[in-house]
């Protein structure tokens, strides 16, 4: 009876595996993260594969923070596909991304998305300066997620009612270094009120309001004090696509602008304050130091925070 249960056993384990082929119950790439390469995003567990491509909108992961509770949404359909995949062997980028896929590992096993809703939930990853509490931007983190998806099996169908395929990050569009030079004084447009610090391709400029730089030296502990605003004092920043200086920034020709943040409306006593301490070291020669406190920086749905206190710098006036 022991050899019978011993043949039965033996019989039953080469059965199961004369294909040479594992049967998949379940996917599981929650530990794993994702890789890109054109429109397909992909996440490679060992030998096996899941892979996502979104080809109705080009700009589906685009560097653009979504409303809270409002994830944008893509159909499963001819042009957006969700496929995993289970290899004879490890799997690479290169079985994934390259113009023609190798002969090896092949795939065993393949289950394709018939219907589902692909949603995606994009926030920003910032870094916070300790001393500061100024915030940048490092990157945009895309969570993805499936909704009521379908797939199709070799046997049969999977249906999951949510089912997380998880964080893809891309990169800043354009690397802000947000880095003047406070040594040199700031310029003032000869023809308006506008005040700029520049380096590079880079520029922060404040159209001040000209009571906060009057001729006159502030009493110590009492700096002249306004608020941002899109009217008075309001204040931008911008990266350019070349080189910039003060007779480019008022009113020359500048290279195109890649990037454009606009401060946020100040809130008296909380945030968005221009503060302005003069001194003076001759007569009729006046020294306006020029800080920024509270300041949040805005473009579209995604935003910085400058810093609870940045010094843009010294405006000389005589």
């Amino acid at each position: 009876m022991k050899k019978i249960i011993t043949l039965l056993t033996l019989l039953i384990l080469i059965t199961a595996c004369d294909d040479g082929n594992v049967k998949v119950q379940s996917i599981n790439f929650d530990a794993v993260p994702a890789s890109s390469c054109g429109n397909i995003i992909y996440k490679l567990n060992s030998n096996e594969a899941l892979i996502l491509q979104i080809t109705e909108n080009t700009n589906a992961f685009a560097n653009v923070p979504t409303a809270t509770n409002a994830p944008v949404e893509y159909q499963i359909n001819g042009y957006n596909h969700v496929v995993y995949r289970f290899y004879n062997g490890a799997v690479t980028s290169a079985t994934i991304c390259g113009s023609i896929p190798p002969a090896t590992p092949a795939v065993t096993e393949e289950w394709v998305a018939t219907a589902g809703t692909i949603q995606i939930t994009t926030s920003a990853n910032k870094t916070t300066n300790t001393t500061t509490n100024g915030t940048r931007i490092t990157g945009y983190n895309h969570y993805i997620v499936l909704k009521n998806v379908t797939f199709s099996k070799p046997v049969g169908q999977q249906v999951y009612e949510s089912f997380v395929f998880g964080n893809y990050t891309t990169a800043p569009t354009n690397a802000m270094a947000i880095g003047f030079n406070i040594s040199n004084y700031l310029e003032q447009c000869s023809t308006s009120n506008v005040i700029n610090n520049h380096s590079g391709s880079e520029a922060l400029t404040l159209n001040i309001d000209p009571s906060l730089i009057a001729s006159a030296i502030t009493t110590p502990g009492s700096p002249r004090i306004g608020l941002i605003s899109s009217t008075n004092n309001q204040l931008i920043y911008r990266l350019y696509a070349g080189i910039v200086n003060t007779t480019s920034l008022c009113g020359g020709t500048t290279p195109a602008i890649l990037e454009e943040w606009i401060a946020n409306d100040g809130v008296a006593g909380v945030s968005g304050i221009v503060e302005v301490t003069t001194d003076s070291n001759a007569p009729g020669v006046f020294f306006h130091h020029i800080h920024l406190k509270g300041v949040t920086l805005k473009k579209g749905t995604s935003d910085f925070y400058l810093a609870d206190d940045y010094y843009l710098g010294d405006l000389l006036t005589n």
